[in-house]
């Protein structure tokens, strides 16, 4: 005959309160550092987006002139304009609005703006992406420059701009 075991307070085992206070305290300082580097990474990442209708209006501009003497100054979706390049005015994922500028022979200027009702709107840093061929006299016809503005209204010029990471 076996007996059965009888249990004692002493032998139940389990988490008291303050072990399980300091597990999830714990828990919240690590989100706490992790959850802002999370932010940046997916705003990085959104960039990408604007990064993307960028490139497709350079490379409709270069087909554009290559039919004409000059650039495209507008942007049209339907494509029943043959002055303008047919492309829409927001970017792939809705991230940016894209507008064109200084549009001409030798010239143009292409930006994404982050949307208002974008989560890229809280970008700081990369507020307006640009590409510029020759637009101003100062600078060689053809010269294609990437610059970002930011949320102070400064722009950005250097070839080791974040917000063109290549």
């Amino acid at each position: 005959m076996t007996k059965a075991r009888v249990t004692t307070p002493e032998a139940v085992r389990g988490f008291t309160l303050i072990e399980l206070m300091i597990t999830v305290a714990i828990v919240g300082i690590l989100a706490a550092l992790a959850y802002p580097s999370f932010v940046d990474v997916m705003r990085k990442g959104r960039r990408a987006d604007a990064v993307a209708a960028l490139t497709r209006v350079q490379h409709a501009q270069e087909r554009f002139r290559a039919n004409r003497a000059t650039y495209s100054g507008a942007l049209d979706a339907t494509g029943a304009d043959p002055d303008a390049l047919p492309l829409a005015d927001t970017s792939p994922d809705g991230h940016y609005t894209i507008a064109l500028a200084n549009a001409g022979p030798r010239t143009y200027t292409a930006t994404a703006t982050a949307s208002a009702s974008s989560p890229q709107s809280n970008d700081a840093k990369c507020k307006v992406l640009r590409i510029a061929l020759g637009s101003n006299v100062n600078d060689h016809s053809g010269l294609v420059r990437f610059s970002s503005t930011n949320a102070g209204n400064v722009t950005d010029t250097s070839v080791n701009n974040p917000c063109w990471v290549k």
